[in-house]
């Protein structure tokens, strides 16, 4: 494998072409939310994270209880954009020895709240003494249907689920020492980034009602995935500023929501396309889940983002991405 530049995108591409042989069963493979593999009645999902100290959270001012909330979560937001229900963990946690016992207790049991809350079996995994924290989760998911990320189509509908924003905002409050019970108006945000909840239910009932042409969720920053997903789909996009979801909370503290909306990190939001003979399912969803249409897929390569006064401009691509 050859590399001239040690970037994320270029890494994932070289090792996407160095293992780019698969078996039958392996129907999706390196370039998706997750893996999926056929069996004879259903698909298994296969995804994993990894989360850092000091790169991916911040001891200081990340509580254990829900790191370990988190460190699943976000493996489960992964299963949620296939599709699909979340049913098996494996959990690497590696931590110095200096760690207190409170520390690994509580993020223990922040881990199993949230494999309750979503009925995820804990089933093996591995722990190791390091210099600092590193976690690293694996899940198995299953599904009937699986959304992919390649299905897009000049003229589907753009939607995304919940607010944007509000995570980066949230760490832009705990950065300056923001606790819930200073401001009720903090409280929303800082549990964006802090404990953020998986779509899983609304990726389910997408599946169901196999609404979405492609879905991916929001990890990197509303402008990195959506690239993602017009790279794989082969097609470009357009959206609307004045159409993103913005939360109260966002807008009360920055001056510039629309900047955090499109390229701040951590939403876990789903964005799919959907195809316009299947609208009138959106309407059934809706009464359940926040999900706003900020955009359609173009045949014109490339995103767009039409401003609030109207105007056709290149949407800059700064979201999250690694090595860089």
């Amino acid at each position: 494998m050859k590399l001239k530049l040690l970037r994320e995108r270029e890494i994932l591409t070289a090792i996407r072409k160095e293992f780019s042989d698969m078996p039958r069963d392996l129907i999706l493979g390196i370039g998706d939310d997750a893996a999926v593999i056929k069996t004879r009645e259903k698909y298994l999902i296969l995804t994993k994270d990894l989360l850092i100290e000091d790169y991916h959270f911040i001891v200081s001012f990340h509580p254990p209880y829900f790191l370990g909330r988190k460190s699943l979560n976000v493996n489960l937001s992964d299963v949620a954009a296939m599709g699909g229900k979340p049913r098996y963990a494996l959990l690497g946690l590696a931590f110095p020895e200096k760690t207190p016992t409170r520390w690994v207790e509580e993020f223990f049991a922040g881990f199993k709240s949230a494999a309750e809350e979503w009925k995820v079996t804990l089933a093996g995994g591995d722990i190791s003494q390091s210099k600092k924290i590193a976690v690293s989760v694996t899940v198995l998911g299953e599904g009937k249907t699986i959304i992919r990320r390649d299905g897009a189509k000049p003229g589907h509908l753009l939607f995304v689920s919940g607010n944007l924003g509000d995570s980066q905002q949230g760490l832009i409050l705990l950065r300056k020492k923001f606790k819930p019970e200073d401001d009720e108006l903090a409280d929303p945000l800082l549990k964006a980034f802090l404990d953020p909840t998986p779509q899983v239910s609304l990726g389910q009932g997408l599946s169901r009602l196999k609404m979405p042409s492609a879905m991916i969720d929001i990890s990197d920053g509303l402008s990195v995935d959506l690239m993602n997903l017009c790279q794989e789909s082969g097609c470009g996009a357009e959206i609307e500023e004045a159409s993103l979801p913005l939360s109260f909370e966002l807008c009360y503290w920055q001056r510039k929501p629309y900047e955090l909306a499109l390229h701040g990190g951590e939403d876990y939001q789903l964005l799919f396309s959907v195809p316009l003979e299947k609208l009138d399912f959106m309407a059934q969803l809706q009464k359940k889940y926040k999900i706003t249409c900020i955009g359609k897929m173009t045949k014109e390569k490339g995103i767009f983002l039409i401003d609030k006064d109207g105007k056709k401009k290149p949407l800059e691509i700064k979201g999250f991405e690694h090595f860089t």
